[in-house]
C-alpha cells in the first residue's frame, strides 16, 4: 500500500507539515508536525474533503509545535508525542520565551517501538534522539517521517541544548539498519529523499558509509 502524502511548509520558517492518508481515495488523514498556519491548513483540508483523525509530533522544537493546540482543538484529533518531551508542549513559554506557541496536553505519550493504527494506517514509532532528547520518527508503508534527524543532503543540528552528534549518528545508523534503502524520508525541512540516497551521498554520513563498506 502506497501512502498519499501532501507536504505543506508552515509557520515562521516554513517547517514541513505532512497530511498522510492510506491512499489517494481516502478522506481520513493523520497530520504530522503542524508547525503553524492552522487556519490555512484547515481550509485546505476542508477544500479537499479530508478529516484530521490524529496528530503526530516528531519532537518538541517550537517550529514543529506552533499549530498543534489550534488544530487539535478544532478537529478533536488526539495528539501523539514523545513522553520525554511532552512537558515542552504543556508549558512552551518556559522553554521558548518570546515565541508564540499555545500550550496543549498531549493525549497519547509515546516511548518508541509502539504500533499505532490511525486513519487506516499502521505506524511504527522509532526513538531517534540526538537532535532532541526524545525525538521520534514514524514509519508506515515504506515512508519515514523523520522530523529533524535526517534531511536531503544534511542532518539535524547538534549545536542546540541537549543535542549530541554521536547520539544523532547512532539514530541514523539505526534507521539505516531497520528500514530498506528505498524507504522514502519525509523530513522536517526540505524535499523528500530516500535512506539509500542519503547513505550514498549525504556529506554528513561519511562515517556510516565507511562502516557499510568495511562490513561488505
Amino acid at each position: 500500500m502506497a501512502l498519499a502524502v501532501d507536504r505543506y511548509e508552515l509557520g515562521q520558517i516554513g517547517t514541513n507539515c505532512y497530511v498522510v492518508r492510506s491512499g489517494p481515495g481516502a478522506t481520513d488523514a493523520v497530520v504530522v508536525d503542524p508547525g503553524g498556519d492552522v487556519t490555512a491548513l484547515r481550509l485546505e483540508l476542508a477544500r479537499l474533503g479530508r478529516r484530521c483523525r490524529a496528530i503526530l509530533i516528531t519532537h518538541c522544537h517550537w517550529d514543529h509545535l506552533g499549530g498543534v493546540a489550534d488544530l487539535a482543538e478544532a478537529t478533536g484529533a488526539p495528539v501523539h508525542m514523545g513522553a520525554d518531551e511532552a512537558g515542552v508542549l504543556e508549558a512552551p513559554a518556559d522553554f521558548y520565551p518570546g515565541v508564540r506557541v499555545r500550550p496543549y496536553v498531549p493525549e497519547v505519550r509515546l516511548a518508541g517501538d509502539e504500533t499505532l493504527d490511525l486513519a487506516g494506517i499502521t505506524f511504527e514509532t522509532v526513538r531517534v534522539p540526538g537532535h532532541s532528547p526524545g525525538h521520534l520518527a514514524f514509519h508506515a508503508a515504506g515512508s519515514l517521517f523523520s522530523g529533524d534527524v535526517l534531511f536531503a543532503g544534511s542532518v539535524g543540528r547538534t549545536d542546540l541544548p541537549m543535542a549530541d552528534w554521536e547520539t544523532l549518528l547512532a539514530s541514523i545508523r539505526l534507521l539505516l539498519a531497520r528500514f530498506p534503502p528505498e524507504t522514502v524520508v519525509y523530513s522536517g525541512h526540505g524535499p523528500p529523499t530516500t535512506l539509500g540516497e542519503e547513505l550514498a551521498r549525504n556529506p554528513f554520513l561519511t562515517e556510516l558509509r565507511a562502516e557499510q563498506h568495511s562490513a561488505a
